[in-house]
């Protein structure tokens, strides 16, 4: 399959994507942007959990060759890095981003023309990193750099705690879908991440995600134009719930899904010293978390 067009620029020209962004911005006074809604009145830059107001903060920007396979392709994946999160895992590795909200405010025209810049570098999508608290700023943009000339798709990178209801704003205008499913178990969500209902948002947001794009397609290149990726990172001692969530995928969302079981894990942040996550992953570990993937039937594993 290739495209040359991403759908979100029918959005736009239809006028859809300008009425869609009207509902997000509804959702950000009081907000409730996100499964924790906390209420801030954003537009008054009343700021709750994610300490972001109305407008975005960005923190670096640029073709990044990290990512799966599919994303990178031969130029790079346009990664746009945004500060703060709504999910605040103790042991982000990007806690100078996430937690201390590193960055500058950038009008919605400047995201814009990040976007079109990266596109005009060769990029092979927009990579959307931690966008959950931002989309209607994002949603913006994509409508302002559709109009002067963005056709590449979009990729929303989130950490999968997500609201249905926001998700549903961005049908047609996400190509690619890139959600972590950090945890199965309630406690060990409360404990890092303090999102005790972290298991069902992720479950309801992944499969809203499915449903919204399907199964990872790639073009004649192997580069990815639309769907479903789904990243889990293995932690020490289990506690990721790395079979229970494999099932989950296999069973409710596809035995087609295109994983990538992490295996880079090592403590940052709060998880320093932690008796729990303060080491690094073990090999066998990491191949007991393989294991759980092919036994539950996921074939397409990123690297295997």
């Amino acid at each position: 399959m290739t495209t040359d067009t991403a759908s979100y620029v029918a959005l736009h020209e239809s006028g859809e994507l300008a009425r869609r962004i009207n509902d997000a911005h509804r959702l950000m006074s009081p907000c409730r942007l996100c499964p924790r809604a906390c209420g801030g009145d954003r537009w008054s830059d009343e700021v709750g959990i994610c300490r972001t107001g109305h407008r975005a903060r960005v923190a670096s920007y640029g073709p990044h060759f990290g990512e799966e396979a599919p994303l990178v392709g031969y130029n790079g994946s346009g990664t746009i890095f945004f500060s703060s999160c709504n999910l605040l895992c103790s042991f982000c590795q990007n806690s100078d981003i996430s937690h201390f909200n590193r960055g500058r405010i950038v009008h919605h025209r400047e995201l814009s023309r990040i976007m079109l810049s990266l596109q005009e570098r060769g990029c092979h999508n927009i990579n959307l990193v931690t966008p959950t608290h931002v989309v209607p700023q994002i949603m913006e943009a994509v409508s302002q750099a559709a109009g002067d000339g963005l056709t590449i798709p979009l990729v929303y990178n989130s950490g999968g705690y997500d609201s249905v209801e926001s998700l549903r704003l961005l049908e047609g205008v996400v190509d690619i879908y890139l959600p972590d499913f950090k945890f199965w178990d309630t406690r060990w969500a409360e404990r890092y991440c303090r999102a005790p209902d972290y298991r069902e948002m992720a479950q309801a947001a992944i499969g809203e995600m499915h449903r919204q794009v399907g199964d990872l397609v790639t073009d004649t290149r192997g580069i990815a134009v639309r769907g479903l990726i789904v990243r889990h990172l293995v932690m020490p001692e289990g506690i990721a719930g790395t079979p229970q969530i494999m099932a989950f995928i296999a069973e409710n969302i596809s035995k087609a899904t295109y994983v990538n079981v992490m295996s880079q894990y090592h403590p940052c942040a709060d998880a320093v010293g932690d008796t729990v996550i303060g080491r690094r992953i073990t090999r066998a570990e990491f191949e007991t978390a393989l294991t759980a993937a092919r036994m539950a039937g996921l074939t397409r594993l990123d690297g295997w």
